[in-house]
């Protein structure tokens, strides 16, 4: 890895961990437990299947920035992926 690729990449961490970490105080602030999990994979929505998989998730929920037309289908989606590739019921928000 170069160290403009690693510097991105702890940066992208650091980001991710601060966000969990909003997410997880908000959680317990209302009553509601929250476990959060932080993985790296090549790809994401994989990671989420088998991480909803493993952990016995009965709901995997996700947002959806609305796309539609030629940019849905030339940028893809994940939550499209997860939507397509899993078993696990998957609540969209948008």
């Amino acid at each position: 890895m170069s160290g403009a690729f690693d510097e991105h990449f702890e940066q992208a961490r650091a980001h991710a961990t601060k966000i969990l970490s909003g997410v997880a105080d908000a959680a317990m602030a209302a009553g509601v437990t929250c476990d959060t999990v932080q993985i790296e994979h090549n790809h994401p929505y994989k990671a989420i299947i088998e991480t909803a998989k493993e952990r016995s998730c009965d709901l995997i929920v996700m947002a959806s920035h609305g796309r539609s037309g030629i940019a849905a289908v030339v940028l893809g989606s994940v939550t499209n992926k997860v939507l397509t590739h899993t078993d696990v019921p998957v609540l969209v928000y948008h």
